[in-house]
């Protein structure tokens, strides 16, 4: 009778850049995986050695060699168990996404990824190339043939087939693949479809942490040879997962499988979000955080999902009225603050305006008020904020959210202003939604239902509202959506039933915005279309469709 198969997968962050210690960290958990777990097969996400996605490293000789000899130091230190490491290699003039098989102090095997993903986030032709003549990589474990393919390989019939052709019965599959809305049910559909395809049992290891605007989710799966998939491993957290493969079946069972408990879409966006806010600072040695708090939805929303991420005491929130700073609005602000425990700091702008104005007022004379004090006021409180930041330290979080930045509606040098944009991939739809989630999730108002309640507004002039410069948000957003999200054109979005002025309009305001992007800070990825490194239109741009 086959004996079972142990399988132990590292869904952890291996942070970019950090080969040393990340060849250290894997070679100290390939001893774990075989001491504690008593595991037979370890495998460690797509490309860990070096980091996802390491980028333009990757065009450093220097950092290639460093990942080349990182990997034969993890590879001489294997005894006891079989490895599955992914690393950069460089051959010859050739760069391929790689993973190799480790055992007995050498690599025994080493499969090249054969589809190279480059679309939305992914750039990967732009440094490796796909080994479509390579062939395939089956090899043996406790007399078990276990097969490899790489993230991409699995989304296309071909790689797979040819592996379980090759003699593989369970095939395991190291990813990085970043998170966004609706992906877990993509996932899960295509892991059911190439099981039942093939009859193999595929082990799906994801990475997990965020990376500048990208956050991987882990939320790492199995499916048995006949097609079921297991439940997810818990999303956005770091764990050893632990799981034995019966040959005969060639089905699973869990040993140590923490299963998400929560897939729905607004509870897997805060967790991303939160994780790509603790990241962000982490990897890039920030302890504290700073905020403009207004009373207002989208800075709510901030401040919560900061204290999730790096705890009230790590937050410090800033109120900076003017002149048109409401009394609820300063006084909303301090509830929510008091309720999360967070410290707030006041620092009223009408003298730094008042300078301003006095500055300009001899080039300005005869010329009406206009924006132009609008957002004098707005880059007033920017400068105060990063004086606060640069003073005391820590990283300035930025509160825009993803209609705004779409049309515009943003003051560059203003509000703008900021290392990280937590809720830059939420429109202003979802923020509400998301605002309300918490406030269920919680059981109390982490965010007082009057700031979800009242209508959004700058206070940047007497009795302003967003909706004095804007469509309604839930026309806006979708019109949005359809646009930036789905591509479809000016046709399209009247076609679909929406006022032909309004549409043309809100799209010119999304072209004539493409030049305050390109300055934005970075954020994390929620959606299928995020603005940045997957949206990459240029600013000096003639079509209008």
């Amino acid at each position: 009778m086959s004996q079972p198969l142990r399988i132990a997968m590292a869904q952890l962050d291996f942070p970019v850049g950090a080969v040393e210690r990340n060849a250290e960290r894997i070679a100290a958990m390939i001893a774990q995986a075989r001491d504690e777990f008593r595991a037979d097969l370890v495998l460690f996400p797509e490309l860990a050695v070096s980091g996802y996605p390491p980028e333009d490293l990757l065009m450093r000789p220097a950092f290639l060699a460093d990942c080349a000899r990182a990997l034969q130091a993890v590879a001489a230190s294997v005894r006891g168990i079989v490895a599955v490491v992914g690393w950069p290699e460089a051959a010859g003039s050739m760069l391929y996404n790689s993973a190799s098989v480790l055992a007995e102090g050498r690599v025994l095997r080493t499969y090249r990824k054969r589809e190279l993903p480059n679309y939305n986030v992914f750039d990967e032709r732009r440094y490796f190339h796909a080994d479509a003549d390579g062939g395939s990589c089956v090899f043996e474990v406790k007399g078990v043939p276990v097969g490899l393919v790489i993230c991409e390989d699995l989304w296309f019939a071909e790689p797979l087939a040819e592996t379980v052709a090759a003699g593989a019965e369970l095939v395991v599959v190291p990813n990085a693949s970043p998170f966004e809305r609706g992906k877990h049910e993509q996932r899960d559909a295509l892991l059911a479809q190439r099981a039942g395809e093939t009859g193999a049992a595929l082990a799906y290891l994801n990475l997990v942490g965020g990376q500048d605007a990208l956050v991987f989710d882990g939320a790492s799966v199995l499916a048995d040879g006949d097609g079921r998939v297991h439940p997810a491993a818990t999303a956005f957290e770091e764990h050893w997962l632990l799981a034995e493969y019966q040959p005969r079946s060639r089905r699973f069972t869990p040993v140590r499988w923490p299963v998400e408990e929560d897939e729905g879409g607004d509870s897997l966006a805060w967790r991303a979000i939160v994780r790509g806010v603790r990241d962000y600072c982490g990897k890039n040695g920030f302890d504290q955080v700073w905020l403009g708090v207004s009373g207002g939805i989208d800075s709510a929303l901030v401040l919560a999902l900061a204290v999730d991420a790096l705890g009230a005491d790590n937050v410090t929130a800033v109120r900076l009225p003017s002149r048109y700073t409401s009394d609820l609005s300063n006084d909303l602000a301090a509830a929510q603050c008091e309720t999360l425990g967070v410290r707030l700091e006041t620092v009223a702008i009408e003298a730094p305006f008042q300078g301003f104005l006095a500055a300009l007022e001899t080039v300005f004379a005869g010329q009406a008020a206009d924006v132009t004090e609008e957002n004098l006021q707005s880059r007033c409180r920017g400068a105060v904020l990063m004086a606060l930041s640069n003073k005391f330290g820590g990283l300035l979080l930025t509160t825009g959210n993803k209609s705004e930045y779409a049309v515009g509606y943003a003051t560059i040098y203003g509000d703008m202003c900021g290392g990280y944009a937590p809720i830059k991939d939420l429109y202003k739809t979802e923020v509400f939604a998301l605002a309300r989630w918490r406030n269920r999730a919680a059981g109390r108002e982490l965010i007082p239902a009057a700031v979800i309640g009242r209508p959004p507004s700058a206070e940047l002039r007497e009795n302003q509202l967003d909706q004095d410069s804007l469509p309604p948000y839930d026309t806006l957003d979708q019109i949005l959506y359809r646009h930036v999200d789905q591509e479809q054109s000016f046709d399209e979005i009247v076609a679909a039933g929406f006022d032909r002025d309004v549409v043309a309009r809100v799209l010119r305001l999304v072209r004539i915005g493409e030049w305050k992007r390109h300055q934005a800070a970075p954020g994390p990825k929620v959606s299928r279309r995020a603005f940045g490194r997957e949206r990459r239109y240029p600013i000096s741009n003639r079509y209008q469709d």
